[in-house]
């Protein structure tokens, strides 16, 4: 069996979490934060790839990052960045995809703090960015942990996404679950077996660490 597709795999989700990370949580302390007249519009795109298929983000991916595209042929010639049938197109689509798992525990968490922390805390004369990193964010510690672990596991049970953008380049863009697909084509079934096991553990044991820290429920930050 060749391990390469585990490997990256997880090197994907591992770099996927880590930049999502960063993006969802202004993002998500915004939406907790704003009564802004298009925080409804914002909410919508941000949840958009909980119910589309990921075959159709795919493939506006590959249509946005294409050589062939205005912006895609732009990256290209004066950065020098390829985002098709990359790992870096892997990153970045992988982002977008996995973005409401990371920002709804985010959102739901900053939203259900008691108000009379941010008071106090403004109160105190401190920044915003002081209160959310010293005052809030410890305090919805089980939401920040909920969001990387599901963002994690979701970004390794990513096929159709990552097939559209990155194709089947050993090594650079075929991931566990494309491996998966190629095996049972070729009827290589045991094969195929090994990686769905190996997939099917690591979640397990990903969302129940999630559920043992949370005290075997999730439904403090469901929305």
């Amino acid at each position: 069996m060749n391990w390469d597709p585990i490997i990256l795999t997880f090197q994907l989700a591992s770099v996927t979490t880590f930049l999502l990370f960063f993006i969802a949580l202004p993002l998500g302390y915004w939406l907790s934060q704003t009564k802004n007249k298009f925080k409804p519009l914002i909410e919508t795109l941000v949840s958009m790839p909980l119910v589309l298929p990921p075959t159709v983000l795919g493939f506006y991916f590959l249509i946005a990052f294409s050589p062939g595209n205005a912006f895609g042929s732009w990256l290209n010639e004066w950065l020098g960045i390829k985002l098709v049938f990359s790992f870096s197109g892997l990153v970045i689509a992988s982002i977008l995809y996995s973005l409401p798992f990371m920002v709804h525990p985010i959102q739901s968490g900053l939203t259900n703090l008691p108000t009379s922390l941010h008071d106090a805390s403004t109160l105190m004369g401190k920044s915003k960015t002081t209160t959310l990193f010293k005052v809030l964010l410890p305090n919805c510690k089980a939401s920040l942990l909920t969001g990387i672990i599901l963002s994690f596991a979701h970004t390794i049970g990513e096929f159709g996404v990552v097939l559209m953008i990155g194709g089947n380049i050993p090594g650079e863009t075929k991931v566990a679950s494309i491996a998966i697909y190629d095996e049972v084509e070729a009827l290589n079934y045991n094969t195929a077996n090994v990686y769905s096991l190996i997939l099917c553990v690591s979640t397990f044991l990903i969302l129940l660490f999630v559920y043992l820290q949370n005290g075997g429920s999730l439904k403090k930050y469901r929305r």
